[in-house]
């Protein structure tokens, strides 16, 4: 069942693409990074990986091939900008990493998979899960390449990444890179920039930000063949890395890029009960994940009667601060933190703060 659509009308913006400035409400970086996100602490029941996601107390010693999954506390609303900042994304033969956003009764309520791959893919995979009724417009302007047009197929309704560096090695040696994910009634778009191609409007953005300058958008699903507040509620962020899996444990996927015998049970054989080297590039490095909103508003989960319900908050976000003994008095997105499941979490290296935040999967 759909939230409630007197809670969903509440919500939306006005029909038409949001030109205006969207104020921030989120800032997800620095030595508090984790602050708002919920551990998943469970096995991968959701994708059929051969990970087991811990909870936040068994986060900082992860062996076995134990991950890691979270999950933003907030629910952001239709008329949202997300931006995302990474040095460095997991991959390698068996890994299946994403950041993406799903609705409140996942999966009905939508769900926008804005950084996904898996093995040695050289590309980003967008794409939108919904119920049947949703679809890509065959008519729209994207500089990806379109995969699939039907929403409600176990794909998705996929867009490749055109743009070099947008994913695996040359995407760390690249520097990383930026996405932003604009959610608004008129549609759903998304933009990458490489490190050395970020609009000024994207890296000065504090309080505010405007997509209307960024120009034609990596990924386009207008609501011309998807009526965004039909299939849509309410996101959260979601941030995980698993193995093998439904995707990058597929034969014919995993052999395309990982070679194998061509088994459904190579993934696994040759990598998940394999030499642990095969994970050294298992890991994020995000600099910041920044939310903003057209009415600075963000939603709660509460429980009533046995269900989710979202109940509206209003915040506004300030720049994160290092702190604690030897704290930097950096301030801002350049106050990260480190997160490296191999030894204890650490947020400063003497008197300078870490330069991004980062999680090994071992």
């Amino acid at each position: 069942m759909r939230l409630a659509s007197s809670l969903a009308s509440t919500l939306l913006v006005s029909p038409t693409l949001v030109l205006g400035a969207y104020n921030l409400v989120r800032d997800y970086s620095g030595t508090n990074f984790f602050s708002g996100w919920d551990f998943y602490g469970n096995y991968d029941n959701l994708t059929n990986g051969d990970v087991i996601y811990v909870n936040q107390t068994n986060a900082t010693n992860l062996a076995y091939r134990n991950s890691v999954r979270i999950t933003s506390q907030d629910y952001f609303p239709i008329g949202t900008v997300w931006v995302m900042d990474a040095a460095h994304m997991p991959f390698g033969c068996s890994v299946w990493p994403s950041i993406w956003t799903k609705g409140v009764n996942w999966p009905i309520g939508g769900e926008i998979d804005i950084i996904e791959g898996v093995n040695l893919m050289t590309y980003n995979q967008m794409a939108l899960h919904t119920e049947n009724g949703c679809t890509q417009s065959t008519t729209l302007t994207q500089s990806g390449q379109t995969g699939s047009t039907n929403c409600s197929s176990v794909a998705g309704c996929t867009v490749v990444e055109e743009q070099a560096s947008s994913y695996g090695s040359s995407f760390a040696s690249a520097g990383g890179g930026v996405w932003a994910t604009q959610l608004d009634t008129s549609g759903i778009y998304v933009w990458f920039w490489t490190r050395d191609n970020i609009p000024s409007s994207v890296s000065s953005a504090t309080d505010t930000i405007d997509p209307s300058t960024w120009g034609t958008p990596s990924a386009a699903y207008p609501s011309s063949s998807c009526n965004i507040s039909e299939f849509f509620t309410p996101q959260q962020l979601v941030v995980d890395i698993t193995l093998c899996g439904d995707w990058a444990g597929g034969a014919t996927v995993y052999q395309a890029t990982c070679g194998g015998d061509g088994t459904a049970d190579a993934c696994y054989l040759d990598n998940v009960i394999g030499n642990g080297t095969n994970y050294n590039n298992a890991y994020f490095e995000i600099n910041y994940i920044k939310a903003f909103t057209v009415n600075s508003t963000v939603l709660s989960p509460t429980t009533s009667g046995g269900s989710a319900v979202l109940e509206t908050s209003t915040s506004t976000a300030t720049s994160i601060a290092a702190s604690g003994t030897g704290a930097s008095t950096q301030s801002g997105s350049g106050a990260a933190a480190t997160w490296n499941p191999l030894h204890a979490y650490a947020a400063v290296v003497g008197t300078t703060a870490i330069s991004a935040l980062s999680w090994l999967l071992l």
